[in-house]
């Protein structure tokens, strides 16, 4: 468990940070930048959780139990690493991706097929996902130029989750607009 007794250290002063293994590097080096994004994604599902009235409890804990998983990923990313088996590093494990595997099917089951792409927006909850639904995706654009950089070791469980995380936090922003009912459709060409 971290114990954190005193919040400034005073060791990021000159632009470097530690790594998880305890190594330094710059605070724009691409390892950083993709923890950072996933921290950045963790802060807007926060946000999004604050708009969930109480028809939306089940999207709600969803989204918790998706805070709990982003710091997993923070974790894994600290360290370099393909998820090996026995490292002793926290990893991001199939189990995790299976979860919101099952939740994007129980939440979709319910709404109707789209025939257009959905404008984000709608009820400010929907809104709120949905900025958390990109974020979440530019954070798996990071991580993947980490793990296309040589050298860079990535678990790709990494990838996959945050890819399952962004299709679940699409289909929660439809369940936030009444199920669907309320979404903003795009009209291809509507103001030419």
């Amino acid at each position: 468990m971290v114990k954190l007794t005193k919040i400034y250290t005073k060791t990021g002063d000159e632009g470097r940070t530690s790594l998880g293994d305890g190594s330094r590097v710059g605070k724009t080096d691409a390892r950083v930048e993709a923890y950072g994004s996933v921290d950045e994604a963790n802060a807007f599902v926060g946000e999004a959780i604050t708009r969930m009235g109480d028809g939306l409890k089940a999207v709600r804990e969803e989204l918790l139990r998706v805070q709990q998983d982003l710091f997993d990923v923070g974790a894994d990313l600290c360290v370099a690493g393909k998820g090996d088996e026995g490292d002793g590093k926290l990893r991001v494990t199939v189990p995790q991706v299976e979860r919101l595997e099952g939740a994007i099917d129980g939440f979709n089951g319910s709404l109707e097929a789209l025939d257009s792409f959905v404008l984000p927006g709608g009820t400010r909850a929907a809104a709120g996902v949905h900025v958390a639904r990109v974020v979440v995706r530019r954070a798996e654009r990071r991580v993947l130029a980490l793990a296309e950089d040589e050298g860079h070791a990535v678990n790709p469980l990494v990838v996959v989750y945050l890819n399952r995380l962004s299709d679940l936090l699409f289909v929660m922003g439809r369940v936030a607009n009444g199920g669907g009912k309320g979404d903003v459709l795009w009209v291809p060409g509507a103001n030419r």
